[in-house]
């Protein structure tokens, strides 16, 4: 048994199939299937159970995979270790950012995280929060920026910022006349247009539509933002979008108008997490730092009472 026949077999348990797990471990499937058959014979006992349309782990075989998926995190830890202790600010850090922020928070970041380490090589990797989360927590992630809040003993909570929502609607619509900064309570008759399950504006617009009598917009539910922002230049309907969404270098149609909120203003809380057993937690406070610096205004950097 070897760190190897691990990788492979937490890859089978990840994918469910084996061609997708050979794929992720850079290997051809005959190889991959080779040497889960050689594992299953050292321990004497059958991890996966095989059959043409389905993979399924038998009960020996999801208990050895949550302990190689330890065993594998531990290692990847040793590796930061001796990359961190070498040079902190070289080699490669995997970044993942949930897809509500990423492209309107990464054009501000970037570039003077470039600037200030130019031998650091940034892996951006762009998910859902569970899917970042669960990826954090087994090592294929060193560090992820997700909203707040989240609970988990084993990663480290760095607070960045926290960014305002503001209502986007038709510029043909009645509350595109309405003076700002307007109260929630514009929104109390609405049907907003929403996100999909899975992500985390989803719920914190739901939270915002709880507070004030809003409702959800019954037969659709976008799988992007800039889908509700098309949706919104069509006419359909109105929807809430965060502050960065809005910014240069994001270009706003005319056909869109957009109405800041009186106080209390909707906000989502933005946070970088990273396991407190990352051999790079050292450096990743001043990564956190690069991250607050954005345009003077655009958000607020004083952690929330």
């Amino acid at each position: 048994m070897n760190l190897r026949d691990l990788e492979y077999l937490a890859a089978v348990a990840h994918h469910r199939h084996f061609g997708r797990a050979a794929e992720a471990c850079f290997v051809s499937q005959p190889t991959l299937s080779t040497q889960i058959r050689k594992l299953e014979q050292e321990l004497g006992v059958e991890l996966v159970e095989r059959s043409p349309r389905q993979i399924t782990l038998t009960g020996a075989g999801t208990q050895i995979v949550e302990r190689a998926r330890i065993i594998l995190s531990e290692t990847a830890n040793i590796r930061e270790i001796a990359r961190q202790f070498s040079d902190p600010e070289t080699g490669t850090l995997r970044i993942g950012l949930f897809p509500t922020l990423a492209p309107y928070l990464l054009p501000h970041v970037v570039p003077s995280v470039r600037a200030r380490f130019p031998d650091l090589e940034l892996l951006l990797i762009e998910e859902k929060t569970e899917d970042l989360l669960e990826r954090l927590r087994r090592g294929d992630l060193d560090v992820c920026v997700l909203a707040l809040p989240i609970d988990d003993d084993h990663l480290h909570q760095e607070y960045l910022f926290s960014e305002d929502f503001v209502l986007a609607v038709p510029a043909s619509h009645p509350l595109a006349a309405t003076p700002e900064p307007a109260p929630l309570s514009v929104i109390a008759d609405e049907s907003l247009l929403l996100l999909e399950d899975g992500h985390c504006l989803r719920d914190q617009a739901l939270e915002v539509c709880r507070l004030t009598g809003a409702a959800e917009r019954n037969g659709f539910r976008a799988t992007s933002l800039e889908t509700l922002r098309q949706m919104v230049i069509a006419g359909v309907g109105v929807t809430l979008l965060p502050r960065l969404a809005v910014t240069t270098p994001v270009a706003q149609p005319p056909e869109i108008r957009l109405l800041r909120f009186a106080d209390p203003v909707p906000r989502r809380h933005i946070g970088m997490f990273w396991r407190k057993t990352s051999g790079f937690r050292d450096f990743l406070p001043q990564l956190a730092e690069m991250f607050r610096r954005l345009p003077e205004g655009l958000v607020d950097t004083t952690p929330p009472a």
